[in-house]
């Protein structure tokens, strides 16, 4: 027992970061079943639990040795092979002995498998069957072998674990069915071993549900055995031995249903079987062991799943069960990892209210045993209930008390800074640093307080504690290799952090920190890139000597790397060394292909494109158009993508890239022209530029010009290219988008000349467009296509602004587009009308149009429906007009009727247009009385007073002023109508 609770304690070993469950098998040594008719023998079993690990690994259980497998009786073993033992085929369980025959004989793993499942449904049947009958002696032997071959095969391990629990399930059931009503004490006992390995097999399958019923049966048969041991037995000692041998079973059946209950998330149930284990610890003070350990591993699994109310109860049982009797305890580092994870459960839970337990959990764990975890939890602890320095210092002082590792001192500073107790971890780090200078990991603790004061922005600390390292690098004290790619990390992060920021002069020093760890003979990919990285702060400082002799020392340490003659085309350019530069150029490009960053310490995030595409970029800023070409035409021979390529191209001087891309225009077109290149080069070479001149296009948000020449220089590429559907959607999108910004620039232009010729080249691009469109029409379904929409709506503004007669050859066009929708003609509408265009009647005409649209729609679009109206009336009877034309006011009065017809039959009519048109109304038939038609005036006002009984809120601020005028319009209407017969 001692050496099982030594296992024990050395698996509770070690960080509680992650809380392992430590997990005892259901038994002992594998037992095989006989047959016991006339008397019974007891079966010991091994008293040392055996324990697995937490992916429930299980122990292999030893058989005992077939020399001893005996039946009572004939003296004779039950051999499963034998038909002997097999019922005849009329019986209600011939099916399943059949089967049970047939896989006693079987050895192919398959169909070991394929009747191991039909038998599991035929029982499942016979289970069912409420008249199934009585098994005899034979089906009782039969399921003794049946159970007899399943420990065997266990033990080969040719059967899963769920096929070992079928074949226990049926061999128990069988079993117990054969029992009888009056069994002897040694077919009880059977019965209960066979239930209780049959529920265990079941629980570590997963089975909770079948584990359940096997475990009733076990209890069940276990108070049978008790009356029959009770029965045959009068002296009290020999009671107490049968109680204590039922007890043993009984427990272990108790135990097992605590992990069916607590897997079936049933807490009462699961924490009722483990009191009841708990009261039988007096007889059985070995299982207490046991105990504590189930209780541990519930507390872990409701952690883990955060049920930290249900996982602090199974914790302190864990504890208190194991503490009541030291002889069996798991051992005081056992003991020390249920405390801590008690603590554990506290803190996250709420660790403001529950600080006064989790404290208490962890000093105890710590009393009962010190662990790194331990105090590094009691500070995590402290922390989190925000207690005073004072309180946070004690703990500190705890742990430096203890010879702990550098790593557990350097996680607690980190924990303090976290905490912003800035003191304490600087504090912290200079004692670790003072008590570990003999460690070789001592760089680690300097390196991470270097890191921290950066942090927290003591810059100059930082670079004191940097000499300090440089100046022990020099006399012996090295920092070891890992340490010192962490340190380098640093210095490079910071130095490029200070060269974002511009402070090139402060960049250089950090890189010169890093220098200063390099011996004078040590040349590798990294000092060469530290050089490179040197020379770009000298360049941008314009200490151009300097630049030149490191880029010279980076080229001795890595020669052929293009990063290197990338920095010698920098500072060929910086110079106007045009000659340098080419050949730097040229360079890059033979090594294009085998250029590959090899950096430990910091990876040079730049492609090849990106290298060319930046030197690009730098030649053409410095209006060197032959050396941007020379490097493009390096990205082009490499075929990279030219999305990525153009966003490395982007200058703030978008002209700067038309000009070379004017300029690889022209030189295609003379390659072309004189042979030079072949059609097929001077395609490719042209679909990539014209897919760069579209980016310069969509880029060019700010400049329009730049934008619309851009996009006419897109199309004139694609001229070059192989004409296919793609090539010609991209020309009609490149003139499509040329027109639209032509337009716009043509509308903010104030100079009529400049207008003028704006829109006229606008109608040239229109031209081109309506020609591509129409070969594009032919190649395919382009019904889903706005395109000739655009080119109308496009060239009908032109020709308005141009004030051209063939205006109504554009709208007939118009009007003839199959898919007509309201948008278009509301469009032509607001065009005609635009300044310096005023064509009413066009204007009138799209309304109406829009207008009988807007009514088939269903359902109406009453708002938009509303302004259709709105615009129709204002256009046709025009504020403050004098004298209208009855014509005119007739259809005014229709569209008035149109809306009094939908306010009527809809409730959501915007109530801003409602008022609109009660007060046009009512002011026309003020007119109208004005001028003594009385007739009409009294229409109109009438026409007014509808309308103010459909407003809402606004009703009550016309009602009353409307209702006295509209009374005396209509008396005195009256009066001049009873006057009108006089004037004849």
């Amino acid at each position: 027992m001692a050496h099982g609770w030594a296992m024990l304690a050395y698996l509770a070993r070690g960080q509680d970061l992650v809380h392992s469950k430590l997990r005892y098998d259901d038994g002992r040594v594998t037992i095989l079943i006989f047959q016991s008719l006339h008397q019974h023998t007891n079966v010991h079993q091994d008293s040392v639990k055996e324990k697995a690990t937490r992916d429930h690994t299980q122990c292999i259980h030893r058989p005992i040795a077939a020399s001893t497998c005996l039946c009572a009786g004939q003296g004779i073993r039950v051999e499963s092979s034998g038909r002997s033992g097999i019922m005849e085929a009329d019986s209600d369980f011939a099916v399943i002995t059949g089967l049970i025959k047939d896989l006693l004989e079987r050895h192919l793993s398959t169909a070991v498998t394929d009747l191991i499942d039909q038998m599991f449904r035929e029982m499942k049947r016979l289970e069912q069957d409420a008249n199934r009958g009585l098994p005899d002696e034979q089906v009782d032997e039969c399921a003794i072998s049946l159970w007899n071959w399943g420990v065997t095969k266990r033990v080969e391990e040719s059967i899963t674990e769920h096929e070992r629990a079928i074949v226990r399930h049926a061999a128990c059931i069988l079993g117990i069915w054969c029992e009888g009503t009056e069994p002897s004490e040694g077919v009880v006992r059977r019965n209960i071993l066979m239930a209780m390995k049959t529920g265990k097999g079941w629980i570590d399958v997963g089975e909770h549900d079948l584990a359940s019923g096997f475990l009733d049966v076990a209890l069940n048969k276990l108070e049978m055995l008790y009356a029959m041991l009770a029965q045959r037995s009068s002296e009290e000692a020999d009671m107490n031995m049968h109680k204590t041998y039922v007890e043993k079973d009984l427990f272990k059946v108790l135990t097992y249903q605590a992990e069916v209950a607590f897997a079936l998330k049933d807490f009462e149930m699961a924490s009722q079987s483990i009191q009841r284990c708990k009261d039988m610890l007096m007889r059985q003070p070995k299982e207490a062991g046991y105990l504590a350990v189930l209780c541990y591993n519930f507390g872990v699994d409701t952690y883990e799943e955060k049920i930290y109310e249900q996982s602090s109860f199974w914790l302190s049982q864990s504890y208190e069960i194991a503490n009541a009797d030291k002889r069996y305890s798991p051992g005081h580092e056992m003991q020390a990892k249920v405390l801590r994870l008690l603590a554990t459960v506290y803190m996250e839970w709420d660790c403001k209210f529950y600080q006064d337990k989790a404290l208490t959990a962890i000093r105890m764990a710590n009393e009962v045993h010190v662990h790194p975890a331990g105090l590094f939890l009691k500070m995590k602890i402290l922390l989190q209930s925000s207690q005073p320095d004072e309180i946070i210092g004690i703990a500190v002082t705890e742990m430096l008390n203890h010879e702990l590792g550098l790593d557990i001192y350097l996680n607690t500073a980190k924990l303090l800074l976290e905490h912003r107790r800035d003191f304490l971890a600087f504090d912290l780090l200079k004692m670790v640093c003072k008590h570990f200078e003999n460690s070789p990991d001592v760089g680690k603790a300097v390196i991470l307080h270097i890191e921290l004061l950066l942090q927290r922005g003591k810059e100059q600390l930082a670079r004191q504690k940097t000499e300090d390292l440089i100046t022990g690098h020099h006399i012996g004290k090295k920092l070891s290799i890992e340490t010192l790619n962490l340190l380098h990390l640093i210095l490079w992060d910071c130095a490029a952090k200070s060269f974002e920021a511009k402070n090139y002069r402060e960049s250089l020093e950090w890189y010169n920190y890093s220098l200063s760890f390099y011996a004078v003979d040590q040349f590798d990919p990294n000092f060469a890139k530290l050089q490179r990285n040197r020379a770009s702060c000298f360049l941008n400082l314009h200490e151009f000597d300097k630049a030149k002799e490191v880029i010279l020392e980076a080229a001795c340490a890595d020669r052929e790397n293009i990063f290197t003659q990338f920095s010698l085309y920098k500072l060929a350019m910086l110079e106007n060394n045009i000659l340098e530069a080419t050949k730097a150029i040229s360079a890059m490009g033979n090594m294009a292909a085998q250029s590959r960053s090899k950096g430990l310490l910091m990876q040079e995030s730049c492609s090849d494109a990106d290298l060319f595409t930046m030197a690009a970029q730098i030649a053409l800023e410095k209006g060197y158009t032959d050396v941007a070409l020379k490097a493009l035409e390096c990205i082009v021979e490499q075929d990279h993508n030219t999305e990525q390529v153009f966003l490395s191209l982007r200058t703030n001087d978008g002209e700067l890239i038309l000009s070379y891309l004017n300029t690889a225009h022209k030189k295609l077109t003379e390659s072309l022209n004189e042979g030079v290149l072949s059609h097929d080069k001077v395609s490719s070479d042209a679909h990539w530029f014209r897919k760069i001149a579209w980016n310069v296009a969509v880029q060019a948000e700010d400049s329009p010009k730049v934008m619309r020449d851009a996009f006419i220089l897109s199309y004139q590429l694609s001229l070059f290219c192989n004409c296919d559907k793609s090539i010609l959607v991209a020309q009609k999108s490149c003139l499509l988008m040329a027109t639209a910004v032509n337009l716009e620039i043509a509308r903010k232009n104030t100079d009529y000349s400049e207008q003028v010729q704006i829109l006229t080249k606008s109608l040239n691009y229109i031209q081109l467009c309506q020609e591509i469109w129409r070969a594009l029409q032919s190649s395919g379904d382009f019904s889903q296509d706005p395109t000739e929409v655009l080119l109308l709506l496009y060239e009908f503004e032109i020709r308005a602004k141009l004030n051209d007669p063939r205006l109504e050859t554009v709208l007939e066009k118009v009007w003839e587009l199959p898919r007509l929708d309201i948008k278009t003609l509301e469009t032509i509408a607001h065009l005609s009308m635009e300044t310096p265009s005023y064509y009413p009647s066009i204007c009138k005409r799209a309304l109406q149009g829009a207008l009988t649209l807007h009514k088939k729609q269903d359902p109406l679009d009453v708002s938009m429906l509303s302004k259709c109206l709105h615009s129709l009336i204002k256009l046709s009877l025009p504020e403050g007009a004098v004298e209208v034309e009855t014509c005119v006011q007739e259809e005014v009065w229709k569209y008035f009727q149109d809306a009094l017809s939908i306010i009527t039959s809809c409730d959501d009519y915007p109530e801003i247009e409602l008022l609109w048109l009660m007060t046009r109304a009512w002011n026309t038939g003020i007119f109208q009385y004005s001028v003594k038609r009385y007739t009409d005036a009294e229409r109109w006002c009438a026409l007014a007073m509808r309308l103010l009984n459909h407003l809402g809120t606004l009703k009550s601020s016309y009602e009353n002023q409307m209702v006295g005028l509209y009374s005396e319009i209509l008396e005195q209407v009256d009066k001049a109508k009873r006057a009108l017969p006089n004037e004849e």
